[in-house]
């Protein structure tokens, strides 16, 4: 038995690690290694000295960012105009590395003579905006003869669309909401900036470089923000050019605030949403994220807020859920349904684009 315990860890250990042993080329101390892929829509990560790589400046934004859903929708939006220009299976996904803290806190600043750096307006809060929010790096690597190299690189802006500014200290909060000609000129502005300044780092002269803008929404917004443009820069160059617009929108269902959704998907939500509301009599609420791309609905997430109930009723109104979203929700698009109380999360519910069955886990306790 204990030869067998011996032999099944060192199975698990070859394959958390299967590419054990690559060495990052940026750095002398050894121990670098590659996650191994588990699904082909992730990316294989990088663990180094046994401890998962993480970002050097993932976390810093201006001090105003209230609303974490445009946190979730920024850095899941990044990740998917990453893909399309550095496929998973090819390249190794890096947490940034090259903007460090101390660099983004500047770059986010206001320029002035104590920080030449600041990619935001110079000047008072009461009067000019602050455009830049936050910003994410990605870095893209691939294998070759056991080191990591830097091939490709993704760099997120997310700038405002309300600016939020106090005229004194603990006084009001005011708003300005920003044009959108006022949005894409300023992001435009600062990536021309953040491209140049890239560029002056030795190992990033010369490989592709993507950056990508997110029209952040505003604090009371109940989904997040959604990216409007990205380019991609061919090695070497220096300014940014070949803009390519996104037409990627956010909605909460029901909604009866936006004439946008489109009328067929806004049906078939509110009759699952009456079917599920039969079920059990006092359900807090049925809201969803619905996501569209070139004005076609891609995917729902839903939450389900309910009472706390006893397991047995908790897996009939899973399954119940199952059977109802089937029946009522779009096919062929992927949906997440997840079923909350005050207790935290009860079950969760999840199909993949061409499957007809949902997937269903209810959360117990021993």
């Amino acid at each position: 038995m204990k030869k067998l315990n011996v032999l099944f860890v060192a199975l698990l250990s070859a394959l958390v690690l299967a590419a054990c042993g690559s060495k990052d080329d940026s750095s002398s101390s050894s121990g670098t290694q590659v996650i191994s892929q588990t699904n082909s829509n992730y990316y294989q990560g990088v663990i180094k000295n046994g401890h998962y790589l993480t970002s050097k400046s993932r976390g810093v934004s201006v001090q105003q960012n209230d609303n974490q859903l445009n946190l979730k929708g920024f850095e899941n939006g990044l990740l998917s105009i990453s893909k399309d220009q550095f496929p998973t299976d090819t390249y190794i996904l890096q947490e940034g590395q090259y903007i460090d803290t101390s660099t983004a806190e500047d770059w986010l600043g206001r320029k002035s003579k104590n920080n030449p750096d600041g990619l935001n307006p110079a000047g008072s809060d009461a009067k000019e905006p602050l455009y830049l929010q936050q910003m994410d790096e990605q870095d893209f690597m691939e294998q070759s003869h056991g080191s990591l190299k830097i091939k490709g690189m993704t760099i997120g802006l997310g700038i405002n669309s309300v600016y939020y500014y106090r005229k004194e200290a603990y006084g009001a909060v005011y708003q300005k909401k920003l044009s959108d000609s006022d949005i894409k000129k300023q992001g435009k502005e600062i990536a021309d900036k953040v491209l140049q300044r890239l560029r002056q780092k030795k190992d990033l002269k010369n490989i592709p470089i993507v950056i990508a803008l997110y029209k952040q929404a505003s604090n009371d917004s109940l989904v997040g923000g959604n990216f409007y443009s990205y380019s991609v820069n061919k090695a070497g160059s220096t300014s940014v050019d070949n803009w390519k617009s996104l037409d990627i929108k956010n909605y909460v269902l029901p909604d009866s605030s936006t004439s946008e959704v489109n009328s067929n998907d806004e049906d078939a939500f509110e009759n699952f949403k009456n079917q599920v509301q039969k079920f059990f009599p006092n359900l807090s609420g049925v809201t969803a994220q619905a996501h569209y791309v070139d004005g076609t609905l891609r995917g729902l997430h839903v939450n389900i807020t309910t009472q706390f109930y006893g397991q047995s009723e908790i897996i009939s109104f899973t399954q119940y859920v199952a059977a109802t979203a089937k029946k009522y929700l779009p096919n062929n698009i992927p949906i997440d349904i997840q079923v909350s109380s005050s207790e935290g999360i009860q079950s969760f519910l999840s199909r993949k684009t061409g499957s007809k069955n949902f997937y269903t886990h209810v959360f117990t306790s021993y």
